[in-house]
């Protein structure tokens, strides 16, 4: 799921995770391995947002899915593993101007 800026900076707030940019130099083999997607960091690891059904029609949200755990203690190598849905939901409130 590719998050809006403002999707973004709601998960952030939610989530306490960092943001990858998209001009990271990691982020063309991310998005070979996993797809089009904003992509967070956080202690853990590497995670992601996939769309959930919303009970609310005024609001999206998303289940936040862990792709990849750290390797080592510096938090320096992450380890890809198979798509696990962590069952944190990320609600995203419309922002209005």
């Amino acid at each position: 799921m590719k998050l809006t800026s403002d999707q973004v900076k709601q998960t952030v707030n939610q989530l306490g995770a960092q943001v990858l940019p998209d001009e990271h130099p990691a982020m063309p083999q991310l998005n070979s391995m996993f797809g089009e997607h904003t992509f967070f960091v956080d202690e853990m690891g590497l995670k992601v947002l996939e769309p959930t059904a919303s009970l609310a029609a005024d609001r999206e949200s998303g289940e936040v899915v862990s792709l990849a755990d750290w390797g080592d203690p510096e938090l320096t190598r992450l380890m890809a593993h198979e798509p696990e849905p962590t069952g944190v939901i990320v609600v995203f409130e419309h922002v209005r101007h």
